[in-house]
């Protein structure tokens, strides 16, 4: 199995805390797999095998037990001592009333509970209400480069990253047949579309929603309006309003095929409410809904730097000061900005200038970066701006 080093780490630092844990993420992300990594680390603190129980409501050797009053019985069976139980619930929202039983299950206090379930029910509004504020989530993503590059220890990075860009899906990482790839993608991806999406929010005009999504990842790093959007699918013959359309990303958003990245006003230190990019969770979608597309090599690193942010910053935002934009601004968890600027190439003098110039006219002294996948003169120092070749500054973590 594939490391999954940070995530593990937070599985670890919440263990026994009275809380639940909520491990969300786009399907086929590896959530399952990072069950089974942390059950080895519990089984490497001296935890038996009696002081676990794993449960996948897909499979259906469980079928009664989605029933919550059955659950319930049945977990409560299994504890037959005063020591630590952990309890792995997969695919919870299967279970009725699943809320029930695990607000139940976590008042006893020699139970340690974590949860994995289908997008279509895990965003975080209803979670709250579900669980009455008792629990903290991992949102985790498909492999960073690190993790992936993991697997291919003998190739040059420049290599991995080729075959990276394809998928991050954990599953494919060693899978080199085209035909398993596009098949498995395309799994994924009805599994989030049709089975989450549609389903969660009952939208019966299914082609028109693919056709809003397709539009979206052929304009990944790219500001983007409800309006150009709306416009967009009228000129292709469709007849669509804006509440339509902005209740169609909400669900591709909330769904996690696509994440929005909103403006913030370095100057002003506040949030505009127009103009959004958006970033979709594995380019092996992207290839999927518009195979003829151009690559846009630039716009496909942005996608992956802006996903690396999200492993490492509380916040991602994109930048404007001014009439200029940074690409990125991030936030710690005590609010402080670092400032991103992604260019494919900066071997020209000309585009160096444009680069660092949106950088230039941030007048704190907070971090700035600019990353590119230059491999000549690939690090530098422009007055503080550093800048880093991608790749490696992938690697560093």
């Amino acid at each position: 199995m594939i490391q999954r080093k940070n995530y593990l780490d937070w599985l670890i630092k919440n263990k026994n805390n009275g809380l639940i844990k909520v491990i969300s993420g786009v399907r086929r992300s590896g959530k399952s797999t990072l069950f089974e990594l942390y059950k080895q680390h519990l089984f490497s603190l001296g935890v038996k095998k009696e002081q676990i129980i794993h449960l996948n409501f897909e499979d259906l050797r469980y079928f009664e037990l989605r029933d919550f009053l059955i659950l319930n019985k049945f977990i409560l069976e299994q504890i037959t001592t005063n020591e630590v139980y952990y309890i792995f619930l997969d695919e919870i929202q299967h279970v009725s009333k699943f809320e029930e039983v695990v607000n139940s299950l976590n008042l006893q206090e020699n139970l340690d509970i974590y949860l994995t379930g289908s997008n279509a029910y895990f965003m975080s509004g209803d979670l709250a209400t579900l669980l009455t504020g008792r629990y903290v989530e991992l949102e985790i993503l498909p492999l960073s480069f690190k993790e992936y590059q993991s697997q291919f220890p003998n190739i040059s990075l420049a290599d991995v990253y080729d075959i990276y860009k394809k998928t991050s899906f954990p599953y494919l990482v060693k899978v080199e047949d085209a035909i398993i790839i596009n098949d498995y993608i395309r799994g994924a991806y009805n599994d989030i579309a049709i089975k989450d999406i549609v389903t969660r929010y009952k939208i019966t005009e299914q082609d028109i929603l693919e056709r809003t999504l397709r539009f979206l990842v052929s304009a990944v790093g790219s500001e983007i309006s409800i309006n150009k959007v709306t416009n967009t699918l009228k000129s292709q013959g469709v007849t669509i309003s804006n509440n339509t359309v902005e209740r169609f990303i909400d669900a591709l958003v909330n769904g996690l095929i696509l994440y929005k990245a909103p403006r913030y006003d370095i100057k002003g230190r506040e949030l505009l409410s127009r103009f959004e990019k958006y970033y979709v969770v594995d380019l092996g979608f992207r290839r999927l809904l518009v195979p003829d597309a151009k690559e846009d090599e630039g716009h496909i690193l942005e996608n992956i730097v802006y996903f690396e942010l999200k492993r490492r910053y509380s916040q991602v935002y994109i930048g404007r000061s001014g009439k200029y934009e940074v690409d990125f601004v991030c936030l710690d968890a005590h609010a402080n900005p670092s400032y991103y600027q992604v260019a494919l190439q900066t071997l020209d003098e000309k585009v160096l200038k444009r680069e660092l110039h949106s950088l230039e006219l941030i007048e704190d002294s907070y971090p700035k970066y600019l990353l590119t996948l230059d491999f000549i003169n690939k690090e530098a120092n422009f007055g503080g701006i550093l800048k880093m070749n991608a790749l490696d500054w992938l690697m560093n973590t």
